[in-house]
């Protein structure tokens, strides 16, 4: 800007040029001061809002872990299937002591026999306080929540491998103790009553006992107390139960592995040996019917004694088919006639019911071990053969269409017109008699090779002739395949089976690995690991039982 003086003297200010008018401009518009400080105060107000929100955020997040907390303890304490009040009536409580009852938008209560579904609803509205300065003045905070409680009916066979072998290494022993533990384990915490144990003992065969004998349609009956086994049919296998309509034989109580003399001279009768009976008469072995009575069950177990062969294949159809929903009207039967508890009422269950979880537990030290089978003609009925008490004299009657001296006497080496009588008596005998008294061996060599031999060829080839007649061998093969097929059926029908191999060997795992319902399900136990296999087990099927 200039100045001049005016015409008085004093001073004139005269306007700016064009030029120094832009100088000014581009001076202005260089200068930061201003601006920064506009911005700055920006900056600090939206600051303010930010961390206004974050307070009125904080708030409201508190306030609805509040609400949703109360809404989760509600539901849980609702669902309860032994909160004995009403259900609705229960969660209204927990909020009016919180101070939200107010807030309840809903709940559903849905119930069934062993199932409680508990559902709820609820909302509050929290005011703001800095958010308000953008237009926002509250905050809905939701809760929702359900809890349900499901007690499932579970059936659990234990199907226990009692055979000789399990005397060995302590096996029975640690068996013992491992499984009693499993009852109490199982048992203890079931509060609700819905759980059952049956236990199938097995070694060559399942003693079902008299009970449950008496519900099949047994033939061919030999009237032995306690030795109740049954020859099942090859048809069994194709269907998990096992009908009681079906006519099954009884299993022969004969002795056919102990060896006899084949001496040409008089050996005397050789009395059965009880320890090579495939169906043992012990009654600790036979088969508890489902129960819920620990004490019971412990009992049971303690009492399991190792003898026999090994049949894995028996023991999981006895499994099975005591698990299976066939058998439902034989229970109520024993339920009805005092054999059995009345609280295990409708079991066994359908397959697949709700709320139902059937298992199987099957134990083995062993491997299948091909046993005898007493053949169809030698089970019931008259024999040929006679008996005088007096001497204990047997004679057997041969049809010789060449002369009347059909009765062998092996005891006096002659053919004679009528059976050896001493002065006593004699009597004909039936071949449940027969068994009971001597073996297999030595009625195929005495009575039969003796006396149709002429020469020590032709009596060996009547001997090996009469034993083929007496008695059939099981096959292996055939064993582990009917295994196999029986435990196919459990998986179709979900039921769980877990397969425990107790220092078994190779092929005895194979077929418990293959039988279980998964590899997970599969335990490969050598000595104490046993009790962990069904701690294991026992751990399953209790996560399990309740879920919420």
């Amino acid at each position: 800007m200039m100045l001049t003086r005016s015409k008085t003297g004093g001073p004139v200010r005269r306007m700016p040029s064009r030029l120094a008018v832009i100088r000014q401009f581009i001076r202005f518009r260089r200068e930061e001061d201003g601006s920064m400080i506009i911005f700055s105060m920006f900056l600090l107000i939206m600051m303010l809002i930010v961390g206004g929100m974050a307070v009125d955020m904080m708030h409201f997040e508190s306030t609805r872990a509040r609400l949703q907390a109360t809404l989760d303890r509600a539901v849980l304490a609702a669902s309860d299937l032994e909160q004995t009040q009403d259900a609705e009536a229960v969660v209204r409580d927990y909020f009016a002591k919180a101070g939200l009852l107010d807030q309840i938008t809903s709940i559903t209560v849905t119930e069934s026999v062993n199932s409680r579904q508990v559902s709820a609803v609820a909302a509050m509205n929290v005011d703001t306080m800095f958010m308000q300065l953008v237009g926002v003045e509250s905050l809905l905070a939701p809760a929702s929540g359900t809890a349900i409680e499901n007690v499932s009916d579970i059936e659990i066979v234990l199907v226990l491998d009692v055979s000789g072998s399990m005397g060995s290494n302590s096996r029975i022993i640690n068996l013992r103790s491992a499984a009693r533990e499993f009852v109490r384990s199982v048992l203890a915490n079931d509060i609700n009553n819905r759980i059952s144990i049956t236990i199938v003992p097995f070694n060559a065969q399942v003693n079902i006992g008299p009970v449950l004998r008496a519900r099949y349609n047994v033939v061919d009956p030999h009237g032995i107390v306690n030795s109740d086994c049954l020859d099942l049919p090859a048809a069994v296998y194709s269907v998990p139960g096992i009908s009681t309509a079906l006519a099954i034989p009884q299993a022969g109580y004969f002795d056919a592995r102990s060896s006899t003399s084949q001496s040409i001279s008089y050996i005397a009768p050789q009395t059965i040996n009880t320890g090579n009976i495939f169906c043992r008469t012990e009654v600790q072995n036979i088969v508890r019917l489902p129960s819920r009575n620990i004490a019971t069950l412990e009992a049971q177990i303690q009492g399991l004694t190792a003898n026999g062969n090994t049949s894995i294949t028996m023991g999981m159809k006895w499994g099975m088919a005591l698990i299976d929903p066939g058998s439902r009207a034989m229970f109520s039967a024993l339920i009805a006639g005092g054999q059995m508890a009345g609280n295990l009422d409708g079991r066994p269950y359908d397959y697949n019911r709700a709320n139902t979880l059937k298992v199987v537990v099957l134990m083995t030290d062993g491997e299948h071990v091909a046993s005898d089978i007493l053949n169809a003609g030698y089970r019931s009925g008259l024999s040929p053969i006679y008996r005088s008490p007096g001497d204990n004299a047997y004679s057997l009657f041969h049809d010789r269409p060449a002369t009347t001296s059909d009765y062998w006497v092996p005891s006096r080496n002659e053919w004679r017109t009528e059976p050896w009588n001493s002065g006593g008596g004699v009597a004909q005998l039936t071949w449940p008699q027969v068994w009971q008294n001597v073996r297999v061996t030595w009625v195929a060599w005495t009575l039969y090779a003796r006396a149709i031999g002429t020469s020590s060829a032709t009596r060996t080839a009547a001997y090996n002739t009469w034993m083929t007649n007496f008695r059939s061998m099981t096959n292996v093969p055939n064993m582990n395949a009917t295994l196999q097929q029986s435990c196919a059926l459990a998986r179709l029908n979900g039921v769980v089976v877990y397969g425990i191999a107790f220092e078994a060997p190779t092929n005895g795992q194979t077929q418990i690995a293959g039988c279980a319902s998964s590899p997970a399900h599969y335990f490969n136990a050598q000595g104490l690991q046993i009790s962990a296999a069904f701690r294991a087990i026992a751990s399953q099927i209790n996560s399990l039982r309740l879920i919420q």
